[in-house]
């Protein structure tokens, strides 16, 4: 999700860059599919999303994806999936029959853990309990659900194509269809909101007993119609109300926040999720998929894959986009940009596993972090104070110095 060894080589970056040691144990794989079509583009979605034809080319997409998958092998030969993740878009779109013969075919390239966490991600206008019956038998076995307000005027707003009577049938559904784990996305800060509003979103959410809660700003992303055309959004004492009355509203019905924006029940944080900010491994296949895989060797190397589905389609272009092996300057940040978004943090044994620098290497940027308020003086743990979470940013900046 890495044990080093004294007598591992090491490997060097080149100039006073500290030694690299290899890494003898890898860490867990995870696999991330995106599926890039929407019905309808939001106006507050950075995301690499596009709006769908009435056909979708499910079949040319599917053997795309396989293709993808067979050229990033030969980095994971040997390894299991502990947890896929169908994003998106909405890979919802997608027929059961569509998704049905990419699972069996990734399955059959690489194993599947006995207990593997399968998530899709779906939107509660874009199908209904059949599609949700059906998934599930494919062995999806978790649904993250795009609900992002239960009011009219706020979804419309947001640009949404469901309405909160349907967000309300979808927890329903998934529950009817055998999904005892899903997830509710919900925003908050929307346009024109009130903590009233904003608290009343989240008490539905809540009464729908989903095991896992994203509950997280809105923001102005570039390159969004409301980057270009902002909505009035609340003042700054609003959107501080909202999150500390949502926070406690949510510890009071046994959601423990484990990261900056999830909230969890106990034994349901997301897996998949848990093993991004662990700087854990994972292809990422499809249209714009990122993917970070550890090698024995000490190189870790995040990828990106070609953005465009027209591109993507093109057998005469690359699936990979590009790809950067992480320098040993880069590692430090790479790992606490993820690491230190967790709650509890990580334990400290994991940044050498997982970097194969050692824990001195932190040292300067750990003391100054402590000596303003922001790390936690724990010499077992990573983790930031409440202070350090609120100044995340601020945090990070001591390990670049």
């Amino acid at each position: 999700m890495t044990r080093e060894s004294s007598a591992s080589p090491l490997i060097f970056g080149g100039g006073a860059q500290s030694p690299r040691a290899a890494l003898p144990v890898l860490p867990p794989l995870a696999l991330y599919i995106h599926i890039p079509w929407c019905v309808r583009k939001c106006p507050y979605c950075d995301f690499n999303s596009h709006t769908a034809s009435p056909v979708l080319p499910e079949e040319e997409y599917v053997d795309a994806l396989l293709a993808d998958l067979d050229q990033d092998l030969h980095a994971v030969y040997g390894r299991e999936l502990s947890s896929i993740f169908f994003g998106g878009g909405t890979p919802s779109l997608f027929s059961a029959e569509a998704l049905g013969r990419l699972l069996k075919g990734v399955e059959q390239r690489i194993p599947f853990a006995s207990d593997i966490e399968i998530t899709l991600e779906a939107n509660p206008g874009t199908f209904e309990q059949e599609k949700f019956v059906a998934y599930r038998a494919l062995g999806i076995n978790r649904l993250s659900i795009g609900i992002q307000s239960f009011q009219e005027e706020k979804l419309k707003a947001l640009g949404r194509i469901h309405n909160g009577d349907e967000a309300v049938r979808a927890a329903g559904m998934a529950r009817q269809a055998g999904f005892d784990n899903f997830n509710l996305d919900l925003m908050h800060g929307l346009p024109d909101q009130s903590l009233d509003d904003a608290l009343s979103d989240l008490r539905q959410a809540i009464a729908l007993k989903p095991t896992h809660l994203s509950w997280y700003q809105l923001t102005l992303e570039p390159n969004t119609v409301f980057w270009n055309q902002p909505p009035l959004l609340p003042e700054d004492d609003t959107l501080w109300d909202i999150q500390e009355a949502g926070q406690a509203l949510l510890a009071e019905h046994g959601y423990a926040q484990y990261e900056v924006s999830a909230y969890a029940l106990p034994g349901r944080p997301a897996r998949h999720n848990l093993n991004y900010w662990s700087f854990g491994d994972f292809i990422g296949i499809g249209a714009g998929a990122h993917g970070k895989l550890s090698h024995p060797d000490g190189r870790i190397v995040r990828t990106w894959k070609t953005r465009l589905p027209k591109d993507y389609l093109n057998p005469a272009k690359s699936f990979k986009a590009g790809e950067k092996a992480l320098t040993n300057d880069e590692l430090p940040f790479d790992f606490l940009m993820n690491a230190l978004r967790l709650t509890d943090g990580v334990e400290s044994r994991l940044y050498p596993e997982r970097t194969g620098l050692s824990l001195e290497s932190l040292a300067e940027g750990r003391r100054e972090a402590e000596q303003s308020g922001l790390l936690q003086v724990e010499p077992s743990r990573l983790a930031a104070t409440e202070r350090g979470q609120l100044f995340l940013n601020d945090l990070l900046q001591t390990f670049l110095s």
